[in-house]
């Protein structure tokens, strides 16, 4: 049977239902893929995709998020590429999009995640599935709120130059709902290119730095320390503030741990 779907970019695409080759180019919805018994179903994934290590072993790696290779994606013919607008090359989506029906997430709060959950959950007939998780997460998120601390706190995701995060981001939304306070919310970029000079006007009580994109280390710390040894410094998990989709279920429990 073949049915029309409309993605996060309203854009309409035409499927194969329920589509039985399926290719993920997103990290964390490739775990929501498995975690909704798609196993099967799913032919091809990227090399970071991680979760589950048993589960991934035999499927095919078709290049990263950006740099794909299209005579893999061909070889497989899928019925079903989901993708994410942040997260892929728009000009390598295009051209799959010529020849493949490619359904596209953009994931900016937590709200939205519950409702690519859910999407995804459409798209592979896994509907009751999808809303077994999304019970769970509000559950946890809503039902046992984390208890509002006050801590002001530098999220970031890069260095030379660092780069932080703004409220119109879905890590922002994970600071929130961790009971935290992101010190640079309110900046016009997404992705805002920082200063240690700015950092230190802030004036967090936390400088977190994350393990991705870029996976900060000890002589990360070290300079931070040696430049702000006034302000605490913290490494956290970068999956737990950055993958949507049920990775949202690991992180509530890793927030009730973080401070």
């Amino acid at each position: 049977m073949r049915k029309k779907f409309v993605d996060n970019l309203s854009k309409e695409i035409i499927i194969n239902f329920p589509p039985q080759r399926i290719i993920s180019l997103v990290p964390s919805i490739t775990e929501l893929l498995f975690d909704l018994g798609l196993n099967n179903e799913i032919v091809g994934i990227t090399k970071y995709c991680v979760h589950h290590r048993e589960l991934i072993k035999n499927k095919t790696i078709v290049g990263g998020v950006k740099n794909i290779d299209f005579n893999k994606i061909n070889a497989l013919k899928p019925d079903l590429i989901v993708a994410n607008k942040e997260e892929n090359d728009k000009d390598e989506i295009l051209q799959l999009a010529e020849n493949h029906s490619v359904w596209i997430s953009d994931v900016k709060s937590f709200n939205q995640a519950l409702s690519l959950i859910k999407n995804i959950g459409e798209l592979t007939d896994k509907n009751e599935a999808a809303q077994k998780i999304n019970k769970k997460i509000i559950e946890k998120f809503y039902n046992n709120k984390i208890a509002k601390r006050n801590i002001r706190v530098a999220y970031l995701i890069w260095k030379d130059p660092y780069i932080t995060i703004s409220k119109n981001t879905f890590v922002n939304d994970m600071i929130e709902m961790c009971g935290l306070i992101n010190v640079f919310a309110e900046k016009t970029e997404q992705y805002p290119k920082i200063t240690i000079n700015e950092i230190e006007q802030a004036k967090p009580d936390f400088v977190l730095l994350s393990s991705e994109p870029y996976s900060f280390n000890n002589d990360d710390a070290k300079e931070f320390k040696h430049r702000l040894p006034s302000f605490e410094i913290k490494f956290v998990d970068g999956e737990m503030f950055s993958w949507y989709g049920s990775h949202i279920l690991k992180s509530y429990d890793y927030f009730r741990g973080l401070f």
